[in-house]
């Protein structure tokens, strides 16, 4: 018996021993984790729940040329509370006064806030929602009520601030200035000028707070202020003007409704400096809502249709295989190129017209025909044209996503022997709008080929940190006696021409209408629903351009219109007569069907007695003054003509039937 107590008591002492050693381990463990090892165990606890946060800093404003805000970054604000923070004595104190105060704020009763915000301390909320996306005086209000004031150590005040981009003038203008867009991955992406000049100048510089974790991926500021305080971005002041943006964008939203077209464009430019006044893109939603969808003007590459006419008759002009008032025989409307048949709008045909004459009227034979009699066997002599005017090349402006031109070349799988013919009146090659408009602003500009501009300057309040100049790409597009002619014909589109209709006694324009088949790769499906670009191209006022503009709207409602006159050129009339004058737009386009038989006949007259009799003065009264021209100085007498005025001839210096003496000049009243 005295031996089992014995053993009992032995084992008792083993065991108190084994737990006296075990507490005498524990005790060492917690004096070296303490004394030694105690600054890294503090060091990693704290990286575990204190870190450094990213402050995003404002971006800067975006300005139109006068200074009206185009778009800008407004600050908003979410106010929370850490419950648990303030000592209970402060708490006791200042409950009842912010409980008062938010009600003001807020509206609802003092109990019911006193009440919440109670049960979060009871429930130890560390993160509590006071206020959710407030502005910045609401913020500064709130800071200031009981308790908040107190700060982050005292009060438990939380403030998360983040920003969000607001445009002033609503949807005008929103896809060219740029808005921002998140991808599935939640990455932000901006387009227009707010994407092209963001990272190096609207974005500024990040911002670092430290911030606490407080439990459920919760993390809230420890202090106050910023560690790094972030620098807002500089501001963008682009060339844009508010007033002709408006009138812009109103002009083709209410020819896209009225047309049901599917999308269009419109941008007027300043033809001296390349700046953009004005660009609107507007797209049709599901429920035929219209909406700056995409950037048409610049990404979009399409067959430009008749629009392209103008390049193909200046190559010519240039290379003297032509004058204007060189004979082109259309035919009846009708003809074929290498097994292909290309048609004119005019039933009937134009028959034998002169060049001038078949740009004015937009004779897709007349120009098929000036390239591939003058070209089909040299075409790099065509093309060298159009490289030179760099329109197999990008513009190369700031705005991201441009689209790139296709001008098909000998050799490539688009060539054919069918594909200079096309090219010659806008088919078998892709521009966008803004390519074409930096074209005829060149035209307008005496030959000076110069990139479309969207900035002005960039600025740090009132100091320039960069300033944007006029940018040459071609010094010289043609020559002066090509320009004089082009300039003629385009004026006289508007005059007499496809664009007649667009005509006004008190204000002149000169351009280029456009219609090209869209979507008609499938012929007999395109025969079913036919699909069209209507556009048109040009300049205001005719004699001494201030703005060039570009309209292109795709697939109107053929059942309301589909030509580049009927369409796009009311947008082009609007925006040129609402600039300039005070004039309402009373004589709207029509739907087109060009008819000048009658002035046809009359030239064709004039043309066969002049060639029985080149040394005798015709009669040109009531001619239109540019067919009058070429004919008297295409004749064998070497004469001089002058013009006075534009339009019809009403009177010659020289009775008809009167022989021509060399050098002689001719007088001729257009006025």
């Amino acid at each position: 018996m005295a031996t089992t107590e014995t053993n009992i008591l032995n084992r008792l002492y083993f065991v108190a021993g084994c737990m006296f050693v075990f507490a005498l381990a524990v005790v060492f463990k917690l004096c070296t984790i303490q004394f030694v090892q105690g600054d890294a165990y503090r060091a990693l606890a704290e990286e575990r729940t204190i870190e450094d946060f990213e402050i995003e800093p404002n971006r800067g404003n975006v300005y139109s040329a006068d200074g009206s805000l185009l778009a800008t970054s407004i600050p908003k604000y979410d106010i929370r509370i850490d419950a648990i923070q303030p000592k209970a004595i402060v708490f006791e104190k200042y409950i009842g006064a912010l409980a008062d105060s938010l009600s003001v704020f807020r509206g609802k009763s003092t109990s019911y806030y006193k009440n919440i915000i109670i049960k979060a301390r009871n429930n130890k909320n560390r993160y509590f929602l006071l206020a959710r996306n407030i502005s910045y005086s609401d913020y500064i209000r709130l800071r200031n009520f009981p308790l908040l004031n107190l700060g982050a150590i005292k009060g438990g005040l939380i403030v998360e601030q983040t920003t969000r981009r607001e445009h002033p003038m609503g949807e005008i203008a929103a896809r060219s200035i740029g808005y921002e867009r998140f991808d599935e991955d939640g990455n932000a992406t901006r387009a227009g000028i707010d994407g092209a000049f963001g990272e190096k100048y609207l974005q500024g510089q990040k911002g670092k707070r430290l911030k606490q974790k407080i439990g459920n991926g919760q993390w809230k500021p420890i202090k106050d202020y910023n560690q790094v305080e972030p620098k807002d971005g500089y501001d963008v002041y682009t060339t844009i003007d508010v007033n002709i943006q408006d009138i812009a964008h109103h002009s083709l939203l209410g020819q896209l409704e009225e047309y049901e077209a599917d999308h269009g464009c419109v941008v007027v430019m300043d033809v001296k400096t390349g700046e953009i006044k004005a660009i609107s893109n507007l797209g049709r939603n599901k429920k035929g809502k219209y909406y700056e969808r995409l950037n048409y003007a610049v990404g979009e590459s399409h067959e430009p249709g008749s629009t392209f006419k103008v390049m193909t008759m200046m190559a010519a002009l240039e290379d003297k295989v032509i004058d204007t008032s060189t004979i082109i025989d259309t035919k009846n409307g009708i003809k074929y190129f290498y097994g292909r048949t290309i048609s004119d709008s005019h039933r009937g045909g134009y028959g034998k017209i002169s060049a001038a004459r078949a740009l004015e009227v937009s004779s897709n034979i007349g120009l098929a025909t000036i390239a591939d009699d003058h070209y089909s066997k040299q075409p790099e002599k065509f093309l060298k044209h159009l490289r030179a005017w760099n329109l197999d090349k990008t513009l190369g402006v700031s705005i991201v996503g441009e689209g790139i031109p296709d001008i098909p070349k000998p050799g490539a799988s688009n060539w054919s022997r069918n594909a200079l013919p096309s090219m010659a009146y806008g088919y078998n090659l892709t521009m966008t709008p803004l390519q074409t408009l930096a074209f005829y602003n060149a035209i307008a500009n005496d030959g000076e080929l110069i990139k479309p501009r969207f900035i002005k300057s960039v600025k740090s309040f009132d100091k320039d940190i960069e300033v944007f100049d006029k940018e040459v790409l071609v010094d010289e597009i043609c020559s002066d006696n090509t320009l004089a002619k082009i300039r003629d014909i385009l004026k006289n589109i508007v005059i007499r021409g496809t664009g007649e209709r667009m005509y006004s006694k008190t204000f002149s324009m000169a351009g280029k209408t456009g219609t090209a088949r869209t979507d008609y790769a499938n012929f007999e499906e395109w025969k079913k629903d036919r699909k069209y670009i209507s556009s048109f191209a040009g300049y205001f006022p005719a004699d001494n351009p201030k703005y060039s503009c570009i309209v292109v709207i795709h697939k109107p409602s053929s059942k309301k219109g589909i030509y580049g006159a009927d369409v796009a050129g009311p947008v082009f009339k609007r925006i040129a007569q609402k600039i300039y004058t005070d004039t309402p737009i009373i004589d709207e386009v029509e739907a087109l069907e060009f008819n000048s038989s009658i002035v046809n006949a009359d030239f064709e007259g004039y043309y066969k007695k002049a060639q029985n009799y080149k040394k005798l003065m015709p009669s040109v009264v009531g001619m239109p003054a540019m067919d009058a021209i070429a004919l008297l100085e295409n004749l064998e007498v070497n004469v001089k003509v002058k013009l006075n005025g534009s339009g019809t001839v009403k009177k010659q210096s020289i009775d008809k039937h009167q022989k021509l003496q060399p050098n002689q000049t001719i007088f001729l009243d257009a006025s």
